[in-house]
């Protein structure tokens, strides 16, 4: 492991002077202020594994808790990732599985998983390899259940990514007497083309207390670009199922579309992060399912936050709301899509935009780009960020990047949130 670093998270005011504002605007500046003050925090780093060898390095670190199964009552950490292959692109040919059961201090090393390996299948009459990735283990209360969601990739017999194909949602489920996953499994979606390429990779759900899950997933019908929806899905231990779906959010402006959609709960809202090739998108809904129209991601400013085209999660401690992003603009113009370093802000629920004197780096930027993670809620006083060195293209390493698998966790101070 490398040795850890700590630094003091706590959000404070913008520095307004009270005594220059009339009573109703001192009220309001007050109330402005409290929200972006928010709990304290600190972070800690560690590494959970390393890999680049010239020919693969991991993606896709997520995690998930298995409760009261790790040691002296501690919950089990359960990590899953991707091998990547450096010869092409998104060749996603292994998945792994690795655990802690002391909260990082150690990690078994990362196994090949057999029940979450690529699949051969007969596409249009061709044979085809198709993998399961984009993988996020999130427990599931009310079936006492850790249970992981992702997508498939179709390739061609030589492992290329190529458009039209099919794709589906994805999901396997955790055994912890054997640390084994079950055979993934697609879930099934209505008949017809609408959801012929559709699927939930690198998205963030939300489990409702009578266990149904709101799962965003992001298709491409025929002849159209990738729009976002949010599907309620049932699920009873063993089979993840559709139930229905909300509104389609989609932008018309000749990208590739919406994409890597993740959702939050704060209080009554829930909220809606999106992924677009120019930009990234906000949006809000009272029930999970009907969004308003999207936002721009904005700082508090005024000025874009200046993530795109890649993903962003959230966090989420008492009554604030985080987002962890990238973006450009921090000396990282020699980062692949400006992916690194990895930001966390503090949101204002209400404009929908980041807190810009909030703004904290949880992983640095070490020329490799870091814009595909996971968030995990370990306990109540504390969250980790999981993400790995993506080491593409060749050469990210003369900045420093070796691979390695970082665990930022944000430890909530006591008393906050």
């Amino acid at each position: 492991m490398i040795s850890r670093r700590r630094l003091l998270g706590t959000s404070l005011g913008a520095g307004i002077s009270w005594l220059t504002l009339p009573v109703p605007d001192v009220l309001r500046a007050v109330a402005a202020d409290a929200r972006a003050e928010g709990p304290a925090y600190q972070i800690d780093r560690h590494v959970a594994a390393r890999l680049f060898d010239g020919e693969r390095c991991w993606c896709h670190p997520r995690a998930g808790i298995v409760p009261g199964v790790g040691r002296n009552g501690a919950p089990r950490v359960v990590m899953t990732m991707n091998t990547l292959h450096l010869e092409g692109s998104d060749v996603f040919k292994g998945m792994y599985s690795l655990y802690t059961d002391d909260l990082g201090k150690t990690w078994t090393e990362p196994t090949a998983r057999e029940s979450l390996a690529p699949r051969t299948e007969v596409i249009d009459g061709v044979e085809r390899p198709v993998a399961m990735s984009d993988f996020w283990p999130g427990w599931h209360k009310q079936t006492k259940t850790l249970l992981g969601t992702g997508h498939t990739v179709v390739y061609t017999p030589d492992w290329k990514v190529r458009n039209p194909r099919p794709r589906h949602t994805s999901y396997s489920i955790y055994d912890p007497a054997t640390d084994a996953w079950s055979d993934w499994q697609k879930m099934a979606m209505p008949a017809g083309d609408e959801f012929r390429d559709s699927g939930a990779g690198c998205v963030q759900r939300y489990d409702l207390p009578d266990g149904d899950i709101l799962l965003p997933i992001y298709y491409r019908p025929p002849g159209k670009n990738s729009r976002v929806t949010v599907a309620r899905c049932s699920f009873d231990g063993r089979t993840l199922s559709y139930v229905e779906h909300g509104n389609t959010l989609s932008v018309d402006d000749k990208t590739r579309g919406l994409h890597e959609p993740s959702i939050a709960r704060l209080g009554d809202t829930f909220f809606l992060t999106i992924r677009n090739d120019k930009t990234a998108f906000v949006t809000r809904s009272g029930d999970g399912l009907q969004y308003e129209p999207m936002r721009t991601w904005t700082f508090d400013d005024g000025s874009e936050l200046g993530s795109y085209n890649t993903q962003a999660h959230w966090v989420t401690h008492g009554d604030a709301l985080y987002l962890v992003y990238t973006r450009r603009g921090a000396n990282n113009d020699h980062v692949f899509r400006h992916r690194a370093p990895l930001f966390m802000g503090q949101v204002d629920p209400e404009r929908m935009c980041v807190i810009r004197e909030t703004e904290q780096i949880l992983v640095p930027e070490r020329g490799a780009r870091l814009g595909n993670f996971g968030v995990t809620d370990v306990s109540e006083d504390m969250t980790w960020v999981t993400v790995s060195e993506w080491m593409q293209p060749r050469g990210v390493e003369k900045y420093g990047s070796d691979g390695s698998v970082f665990v930022a966790e944000v430890e909530w101070v006591v008393g906050s949130g």
